[in-house]
C-alpha cells in the first residue's frame, strides 16, 4: 500500500533541501549517499548514473528511504520509506532540472562523457514527519 505525502512533505522536498538515500549492500549493510531530490506527486525522485553504487544496491534491492531535513528548521524533516523503479528515460533531463534548483546552472557539466543518467523513482510505503 502506497503512502501519501503530506503539503509539509512536499514543500521539504521542493525547497533545496539535501537528501540522503539509503540503499541496502549486498551483505546487508546500509550504503548512505547525500543526494539532490524533488517529489512527482507522491513520488520522490532522485538522479543517478548507471554502474554506481546505489544504481547496483537498487538493481537487486528495490527497498530504499530517503531523509530530508529542512536546512531552514533542521527539527523539521521527512523519511520515505518505499519501493524503487529506474529508468533511463528522462534521466538527463531530471540532473539538468537539478543542477538548476541547487547550483543555479542550466546544465549540468560534471557527467563524464559516457554517463548514462539514470531516473530513480520511490513509491512511498511509509512516510514519517513532515
Amino acid at each position: 500500500m502506497t503512502a501519501t505525502l503530506s503539503d509539509k512533505a512536499r514543500a521539504i522536498l521542493e525547497a533545496k533541501n539535501f537528501a540522503t538515500v539509503a540503499t541496502i549492500e549486498p551483505d546487508g549493510q546500509p550504503q548512505l549517499s547525500p543526494v539532490w531530490v524533488k517529489h512527482d506527486g507522491d513520488d520522490v525522485l532522485i538522479s543517478t548514473v548507471a554502474g554506481r553504487r546505489k544504481h547496483t544496491n537498487i538493481s537487486r534491492e528495490h527497498r530504499v528511504t530517503v531523509s530530508v531535513f529542512d536546512m531552514d528548521d533542521p527539527y523539521s524533516y521527512i523519511e520515505v520509506r518505499g519501493t524503487a523503479t529506474m529508468t533511463e528515460e528522462g534521466g538527463r533531463e531530471l540532473i539538468d532540472e537539478f543542477a538548476t534548483k541547487y547550483r543555479g546552472l542550466d546544465v549540468y557539466p560534471w557527467d563524464a562523457p559516457d554517463a548514462v543518467r539514470v531516473v530513480v523513482r520511490i513509491t512511498p510505503d511509509k512516510v514519517v514527519g513532515g
